[in-house]
């Protein structure tokens, strides 16, 4: 069975996401014997199950293509057409999730506008022409939340310090067995949303949320990655990694400035930067890499120091996959850290009548039992 549909629309989306037709056709032919051409796509009329493969690639319901109308062509709708060239190449799935938060931040506008609500900036901004230790230093006493050696506390406290000044932090956990695996830590979008991917430790979620709020504090919108390979920063992305750096190293900057160069005759400074990565939940592995931008370890040390971090992980890991399987547990499936700040809106909106308890539960992932404790 074939159909019209909007041609439009569907280059619409294959424009927003930055495929090239090839690759827009390669996607839709996963697993075929016979790859779909451009005729089969872009002639007037489609086979219905084609449009299944398109949809099942952008998720937007078979209605959409089938939409008469032209698409909306705005820079508020996605940061794929506010910016040509982002920090890391992003694959299709991490382009997936960022339109998906872009989706949720208009619909988190809208609701904002509905009932009243304007969340002003309550800081100014800054430019890479500031120094991002001054700034950190400055920032540190209105973001940074009480140390706590728990990190998933400390992760709490530092969403709920952002959420004070009117900052939404959204924590995305990925699907255990999807396919494609994002391939970015976290990302701003103007005016005030970050989102950090769960990650299989606290320290690099919290080293994520620092960055990112370096972003913020410049206004510059950008996604991240933290690839500790990638010596070949951009001058934004070398900004924030200083100012995360600063932000959470607040009075060990000094010792950690101090530090010798890193080699086999000082044992490459292990106890310092054990002490400096258990007061600031900067992870070794982080340290090193800071020590590496600034050439207070060579290339092929770091190498070395960055395996043996890596051996043991590992090796914990292997660890705790066997712990699980003696115990014959699955455990609890991953729940997102909420922010304050979205529990605030969701709450007001509700008794504003703007959004109903399904939208509340399903936005909050709120067990439906536990709806009325949350509203009071």
């Amino acid at each position: 069975m074939k159909v019209s549909h909007n041609i439009d629309r569907l280059n619409y989306l294959i424009e927003m996401y930055k495929l090239s037709i090839n690759e827009f056709l390669e996607l839709i032919s996963d697993k075929l014997k016979n790859a779909l051409t451009k005729e089969d796509v872009f002639s007037d009329e489609i086979k219905v199950a084609h449009l299944k493969r398109i949809d099942k690639v952008f998720g937007k319901g078979i209605h959409y293509y089938l939409d008469p109308s032209p698409p909306i062509r705005s820079k508020n709708y996605s940061i794929f057409f506010r910016k040509n060239s982002f920090g890391e190449n992003l694959n299709f799935e991490a382009k997936k999730v960022v339109n998906q938060y872009e989706k949720l931040k208009l619909s988190i506008s809208a609701t904002q506008k509905i009932i009243g609500l304007k969340l002003n900036r309550k800081i100014t901004n800054y430019t890479i022409r500031d120094n991002p230790k001054e700034v950190a230093n400055k920032v540190r006493k209105l973001f940074y939340p009480s140390f706590s050696k728990v990190k998933k506390t400390f992760l709490i406290s530092f969403i709920e310090k952002l959420a004070e000044h009117n900052i939404y932090v959204f924590e995305h956990i990925e699907h255990p067995n999807k396919k494609e695996k994002i391939n970015i830590d976290g990302f701003f979008l103007k005016p005030n949303f970050i989102v950090v991917k769960r990650a299989k430790y606290y320290s690099r979620e919290i080293l994520t949320l620092a960055h990112e709020l370096g972003h913020y504090l410049l206004n510059e919108e950008d996604t991240y990655s933290l690839n500790f390979t990638n010596q070949n920063l951009s001058v934004i992305e070398k900004w924030c990694w200083n100012f995360a750096h600063y932000f959470l190293i607040g009075n060990y900057a000094n010792q950690f400035e101090l530090l010798p160069k890193s080699g086999a005759t000082n044992d490459y400074n292990w106890n310092a930067i054990k002490t400096i990565s258990t007061n600031t939940h900067i992870s070794e592995k982080s340290l090193f890499t800071t020590l590496l931008l600034n050439d207070k370890i060579s290339p092929i040390n770091y190498k070395k120091v960055s395996n043996e971090i890596d051996a043991k992980i590992n090796a914990f890991e292997e660890e705790q996959k066997e712990k699980r399987k003696k115990e014959g547990g699955k455990g609890r499936a991953a729940k997102a850290i909420n922010s304050p700040l979205f529990q605030s809106l969701m709450r007001t909106a509700y008794y504003e009548g703007a959004v109903s308890e399904y939208d509340v539960v399903k936005n909050l992932n709120l067990e439906p039992a536990k709806f009325e404790t949350f509203i009071e």
